[in-house]
């Protein structure tokens, strides 16, 4: 159980100063946005696109603060099953966890959205940009929910099963890490093999692909991730994050056919 050892000799704080403590968690989001930036500079350069490093940077704050807000917002509704309703001060303490995936999508397109019309820069562009660096967010956001021994899979007697404090004394699934590997490090090399043909593929070929191959990946992993407590199983086997992947599988497939049909090409700037 190597990955079980592995567990135990990690702390969730990584270091503190006097009274304040920075926990892997607030790292691996700040290290998200700073790697998916990187990338998004790197690709633009390649498409030659007329973005500048400003650009690019009040983008990425402008997502940031979206991913964190509709995350946020989305776990109230579809996971807090009522509690936030009695405890609405709760909303706020983003320190206890409790982030969606999905919410955090939709708020990085709007926020995204919002500063690219300040500066007159293609949202579609954008988009796809933006969703090639986007895996680096999800492999550190999931190794941090790995040291923090949260979002943990079924019981499992494979060799690489953890023992999580809070998981019943069982080995368990690292689901975690399955989809660090999948939403993270696989997407990432498919969205950027595909950003490196030139001339670029046309809008909407990578938020398509993106949508597409999450959906299937998340839909998937949930077979053997343990649903969130309050909610358990909706019917059958099936999670509250299954029902909010099959939309985006379903997303996708129509902007991958609607930008086959427009091939409007990637731009930075509007005229």
């Amino acid at each position: 159980m190597f990955l079980n050892e592995l567990y135990h000799s990690l702390n969730p704080v990584a270091f503190s100063l006097g009274p304040f403590s920075v926990r892997w968690y607030g790292i691996a989001y700040l290290a998200g946005f700073a790697l998916a930036a990187w990338v998004i500079w790197r690709v633009s350069r390649r498409w030659e696109l007329d973005l500048t490093p400003d650009d690019i940077m009040s983008i990425v704050i402008g997502v940031a603060f979206g991913v964190i807000i509709g995350a946020r917002l989305f776990y109230v509704v579809f996971y807090g099953a009522g509690y936030y309703l009695e405890h609405p001060l709760e909303i706020f303490a983003l320190n206890q966890g409790g982030m969606s995936f999905h919410g955090g999508l939709v708020g990085a397109v709007v926020g995204g959205s919002i500063v690219c019309r300040m500066y007159h820069i293609s949202i579609p562009t954008v988009c796809d940009l933006g969703v090639i660096g986007a895996p680096w967010g999800l492999f550190f956001g999931r190794c941090a929910n790995f040291v923090n021994g949260e979002l943990w899979g079924k019981e499992t007697s494979l060799p690489w099963g953890v023992m999580f404090e809070t998981g019943g004394g069982v080995y368990r699934h690292p689901s975690q890490l399955y989809e660090a590997v999948l939403e993270g490090l696989v997407m990432f090399c498919v969205l950027y093999a595909l950003s490196r043909r030139r001339p670029a593929r046309p809008q909407g070929t990578f938020m398509g692909t993106f949508l597409v191959l999450y959906g299937v990946f998340r839909f998937l992993i949930e077979f053997v991730r343990v649903p969130d407590a309050q909610l358990g199983y909706l019917f059958g086997p099936i999670t509250m994050g299954q029902c909010l992947s099959l939309p985006l599988v379903v997303l996708g497939v129509v902007v991958l056919v609607l930008s086959r049909r427009l091939n409007r090409p990637q731009v930075g700037h509007l005229e």
